[in-house]
């Protein structure tokens, strides 16, 4: 069933009849309706959409409740009727900050009111009383400045242009933010701030063929259009501005809550008008006529409306309130005037607190007095979770399920019907997305892409050669072969150019690009020292690290080997109380974390013991995973033992176990240096007698006194964080007992390939989808904005941390919080501090001894507390990317709003490194958005400690990613050599082994022409970007994929770019056959297989097929010996795309 038809329901009531016809005889100015709570307001006034053809506002108390109310009108009607007109401004109007995104929205309500006719139906806009306070640009100015371009219209490009500069849009090579336009030959991309996505129009001659949306991430097209309108930023101008109401058609309804309220607030903002720190902040390094003008802009008069004017212009038109009748009843002015009175007989949704016996018992009640029951769900996962738990406990208990959801379920008693919502009966929170979002998207994407480009003067790392600087794309002019052009005349290849120490150069090949990376090292800020080619330094660092890399990893195979021998114990599958916890789980879970529960429960239903490994950044529910497993064992009656390095962190993990297993049969306890003797004496007596379940502990637990009733389960948390002779013990523990090991130190995948084979794994790659965004704000350090955010924090009973990377001014800024906030409790903690002390500092900050905790970066080290909701981070611009993304992953939680505030210089003075990476922080409010990039310093931090301290030095001289690809080397050779008897069973059993195994790369030579002219993308940096991103592709489909984008963004594909594109099926299908290296010259082909004549891989089906084929071509192939290398030549070869035909017929011989 579908949402539409609960409205259905609404739209034939006799109130919705009663509500349109006094519309339309204009019998009552002011209509109440009385008992319309929860979500059934929008519910009720999406049943009219179609009979009220008129724009509709509705004005509600503040923007979270705007926003909720947008979502539920949208979920029911979609967005192209609905729309939300937001403040201008972050945060409130008194600070004076602008915001871009919120800016396309408003200027997309404006620009669609100023075309609404009589027949172009409802209109809903949703709003509150701070967007209504601002004044607009009047309809004359906004015509005035608005572009109008249609399919199959004839309009010179140029002339646009010429438009476009005079609405000073800027021209840039790709368009990222509103305000941008681009034109690469006949396509013209331009983002106006009427639209939340940019627009593509592409040309044939002077008629405009197409018009596009696309995506500002992937620069992907999106929807085809008729026609647009092309709006620039409206929030400049400061000449011919009116209210926000006298924009609306005089047939316009008025909808709210509590008109006095909306009244107040109004006038409330007036008055506060704009802040004295605001302006100097606007103010900072502006020339002086631009300071003026800034003056003239920051005056309320010229930005905001009073009270008394949204009076005068709401008089004019007809007006509905929902909220409590008495506002109207108390409303003197409206007693004598004419109003009527709608009534309605509806409840909202009782509070279940995840209790199901009182949800069952009150739902069979409900079906007794003949009540239907909806239940209203984002996905139908949810409402099958719930039909499961009904069946477990035996009740039959019929409801139709809604795949769409409202954010307050509601009882209608008239109606007989519940609408219940799924994230209310299991306490989970719900968050509504507004269109902005995307607009957002662009600047981060941009922040992003800039970290991956290459610029010139970069230390990159080849790994056959060594550190060099990246010198730019260059064309290297290539003579043709006869055989392809006839004449011997010159092609090209683009290359490129590293620069050594000595000035030596070294041209590599587009198709070999994998083979470099980045120079990434802990040390920012220093250079690295050059390579000198041909020394053979590199070669036998190179060297020395693969012995180390491989003293590691034949432990770990031997290891494996030996476990999977093992007999463990296999636990039952799932019960009705483990889909009843699992269903509880306050946030959605994520593909991610639903795919690691499963694996988890799957390797603990087997028989051999379980060895897996779950990685997730900081929030991304590792811990919940984690609960799951740990109740799985319990229930089967195993005890489970959760080990972590600190004592903060076992009392931390004790809550969090406790909270969520609290209406369970387990008992969870913990051990730590904070119990006392008495308590840690019964708590292992108990655990020896079996009565505890779970324990959590710090390394205590694997000492000699703790003696185990039955132990099932093994969590390790953080393990990195765990010095070896802990690691040596559990390594005895954990041969037959199922072990899950977490980490929050990213992983990079290269590794996870290489260890694969020692233990899986599972990684936690996307944050909870409602999990509430973290509002982070840049701000001078002043002490109004310290005591704003410190009060509000306190007001709702929160606490709130303080990092200031300086040990010597801590104790001055406790005392200016002091001074502005007497009532603070202020705890002061960093790293110098004696540990004991420090450690009873955070116990109590946990236990809300303090407001707030002054610290050093402390703060990150996987402390987290739910009850702290406000981060402040003073000198922000001093830390990177993703140390302030770590640090503000600490607050945000729980279910509350979270605020980040970065406290920085004024952005004017700040070098635009740091102040692009604050912004970038300002405008990404939610977890992991894109983040991956900002991890890469973490990855460093993740990989040195997943391998051991020797290790990070390497990774210090051979920078990340080189290390990794020699990491991936040195498994393979270990494959070839040392292992190779467990290749020879593997074929024994008649196992398919491919050349994959056996090869680590295939390389590519060639003198054929492979690139993108840069004609058709053009900007070095671009085309560097697109070759690594051609480079990572791994099948097929992503290929077509990569052709589509092309396409989409450049036009049709020029030949070189298909051949360059080939390359990549070329390598993957001759490393599939084993090939080393393939040759592509003077029309012949070259292949070249393993090296190791000895190897497992001249036994296997792989060259078995590389035989066949030769066999059956003879005048076309040459299989010979040459230095001790096998090879084949294959000859008449013009082409990529002829050599990947050969290799394909030859991998599909059987």
């Amino acid at each position: 069933m579908e949402i539409k038809d609960i409205v259905g329901i609404y739209a034939s009531t006799p109130q919705a009849k009663a509500l349109v016809k006094s519309l339309e005889k204009k019998s009552a100015k002011t209509l109440c309706l009385q008992g319309l709570v929860a979500s059934s307001a929008p519910v009720f006034f999406a049943s009219l959409a179609k009979k009220l053809k008129r724009v509709v506002l509705f004005i509600l108390q503040d923007a979270d409740e705007a926003g909720y109310f947008y979502h539920d009108l949208t979920q029911i009607l979609g967005d192209d009727n609905v729309l939300f007109y937001p403040s201008g401004y972050r945060r409130a109007v008194k600070y004076g900050q602008r915001d871009a995104a919120s800016d396309i929205l408003r200027t997309e309500v404006l620009s669609r009111l100023s075309r609404v006719s009589v027949s172009s139906g409802s209109l809903y806009i949703v709003t509150s009383p701070s967007a209504v306070a601002e004044l607009v640009v009047s309809k004359k100015r906004l015509d005035s400045r608005t572009l109008s371009l249609k399919v199959g219209q004839t309009i010179d490009i140029v002339g646009i242009e010429k438009t476009l500069r005079e609405f000073d849009f800027e021209e840039t090579d790709y368009v990222y933010e509103p305000g941008q336009f681009a034109v690469r030959g006949s396509i013209l991309d331009v983002y106006s701030f009427s639209s939340e996505l940019p627009f593509r129009v592409d040309f044939f001659g002077d008629d405009i063929d197409t018009i596009r949306t696309f995506e500002v991430e992937s620069q992907l097209s999106h929807d085809k259009l008729e026609q647009i309108d092309i709006v620039p930023e409206l929030a400049t101008l400061t000449e011919e501005k009116i209210p926000f109401l006298q924009f609306l058609p005089d047939s316009a309804l008025l909808v709210m809550k509590d008109y006095i309220y909306v009244h107040d607030t109004i006038q409330r903002i007036y008055d506060d008008g704009f802040s004295s720190q605001a302006i100097t902040e606007q103010l900072e390094g502006k020339t002086e006529v631009e300071q003026e003008d800034i003056k003239k802009e920051l005056k309320r008069e010229s930005q905001l409306i009073t009270g008394s004017m949204f009076t005068d212009d709401a008089a004019k038109f007809s007006r509905i309130e929902f909220g409590s009748e008495s506002s109207i009843l108390q409303n003197s002015s409206l007693k004598n005037k004419s109003w009527e009175r709608l009534r309605f007989n509806i409840e909202p949704q009782p509070l279940y607190h995840k209790n199901f016996e009182w949800l069952e018992k009150s739902l069979e009640d409900y079906l007794l007095q003949q009540y239907k029951i909806y239940i209203l769900a984002d996905s139908e996962k949810q409402t099958k979770r719930l039909a499961d738990i009904f069946k477990d406990q035996k009740k039959d208990i019929p409801f139709e399920p809604i795949n769409k959801t409202i954010h307050e379920g509601f009882v209608d008693k008239d109606l007989r019907i519940c609408c219940f919502t799924d994230h209310q009966i299991f306490d989970r929170y719900h968050k509504y997305s507004l269109k902005s979002d995307k607009a957002r998207a662009g600047k981060m994407a941009l922040t992003m892409k800039e970290l991956q480009e290459l610029e010139p003067g970069d230390y990159l790392v080849h790994v056959d050669y060594g550190i060099g600087k990246f010198a730019g794309l260059v064309r290297v002019p290539q003579p043709k072969v006869n055989g392809t052009s006839g004449n011997g005349e010159q092609g090209y290849q683009e290359m490129i150019r590293i620069v050594y120490q000595h000035g030596d150069i070294v041209d590599v090949s587009i198709h070999s690009l994998y083979k470099i990376s980045k120079y990434r090292s802990n040390e920012a800020g220093e250079a690295p020292q050059l390579s000198v080619l041909g020394s053979g330094a590199w070669d036998r660092m190179k060297e020395r690290a693969k012995k180390r890399i491989k003293d590691i990893a034949r432990d770990l195979i031997k290891l494996y080997a030996k476990r999977r021998r093992e007999k463990g114990f296999a636990f039952s599958p799932d019960g009705y109380m483990q889909h009843e916890l699992e269903a509880s789980f306050l946030y959605e879970d994520t593909p991610d974390q639903s795919k690691a529960t499963q694996d988890v429960k799957h390797d603990m239903e087997m028989a051999k013991p379980m060895d897996r490994l779950v990685c997730g950044d900081v929030g991304f529910g590792k811990t919940e995973v984690a609960i799951r497993a740990a109740f799985k064992a319990a229930c089967d009656g195993k005890q489970v033992a959760v080990l972590v390095p600190t004592t903060v962190l076992a009392f931390q993990h004790y809550q969090t176990f406790k909270d969520r297993l609290k209406d369970m049969p387990v008992r969870v306890d913990y051990l730590s240096r904070a119990r006392t003797a008495k308590q840690t004496k019964d708590v292992l007596a108990d655990l020896e007698a079996g009565k505890i379940d779970i324990i959590i502990g710090t390394h205590i637990l694997i000492g000699k006194r703790v003696k185990w009733h039955d132990l099932g389960l093994l969590i390790i948390d953080e393990e990195q964080k765990f010095g070896v002779s802990t690691k040596e013990k559990l390594r005895q523990l954990k041969t037959n007992v199922d072990t899950l090991t977490m980490s929050a130190t990213p992983i990079p995948r290269t590794l996870q390939f290489s260890l694969m084979g020692a233990r899986d794994m599972s990684i936690i790659r996307t944050p909870p989808p409602n999990r509430y965004p973290i509002q982070t704000t840049i701000a001078t350090f002043n002490h109004e904005v310290i005591a704003d955010a410190i009060n509000f924090e306190m007001s709702r009973n929160g606490q709130v941390f303080f990092v200031n990377d300086r040990i010597n001014n801590l104790n001055a800024i406790a005392e200016l919080i002091k001074k502005y906030v007497p009532d603070c409790r202020v705890a002061i903690g960093h790293g110098q501090m004696n540990p004991d002390e420090l450690e009873k500092i955070l116990m109590g900050f946990m236990n809300y001894d303090y407001d707030v905790l002054l610290s050093t970066t402390i703060v990150e080290n996987g402390i987290d507390i739910s009850n702290a909701n406000t981060i402040i981070i003073n000198d922000a611009h001093r830390f990177g990317l993703s140390d302030l993304h770590q640090m503000r992953g600490r607050v945000g939680r729980s279910n509350k709003k979270a605020f980040c505030y970065l406290l920085a210089p004024p952005l004017a003075s700040l070098n635009p490194d740091a102040r692009r990476r604050l912004e970038a922080l300002e405008t990404f409010s939610s977890l992991g958005s894109g983040f991956s990039l900002a991890m890469q310093d973490l990855d460093i931090r993740g990989a040195g400690n997943l391998l051991g301290a020797e290790q990070s030095g390497f990774m210090e001289d051979l920078g990340y990613e080189t290390y990794q690809k020699i990491l991936s080397q040195a498994v393979t050779e270990l494959k070839n050599d040392e292992f190779q008897d467990m290749y020879q069973d593997e074929i024994a059993q008649g196992e398919q082994i491919t050349g994959d195994d056996f090869v680590d790369d295939c390389s590519i030579d060639s003198d054929l022409e492979m690139y993108f002219p840069d004609t058709y993308v053009p900007g070095s940096s671009e085309r560097m970007l697109l070759y690594r991103e051609l480079d990572n592709i791994e099948n097929d489909d992503d290929l077509t994929a990569y052709r589509k984008r092309l396409e989409d963004r450049f036009g049709p594909v020029p030949h070189e770019g298909e051949e360059l594109m080939q390359v990549v099926v070329l390598r993957r299908v001759g490393k599939r056959l084993g090939c080393e290296k393939i040759i592509l010259r003077q029309g012949r082909m070259q292949m070249q297989f393993v090296s190791n004549p000895k190897s497992a891989f001249y036994q296997s089906k792989a060259f078995g097929k590389v035989i066949n084929y030769a066999t059956s071509n003879v005048r076309r192939c040459n299989l010979r010996e040459k230095n001790g290398k096998r090879q084949m030549v294959v000859s008449n070869v013009t082409s990529v795309d002829e050599a990947v035909k050969i290799l394909r017929e030859i991998d599909k011989n059987d």
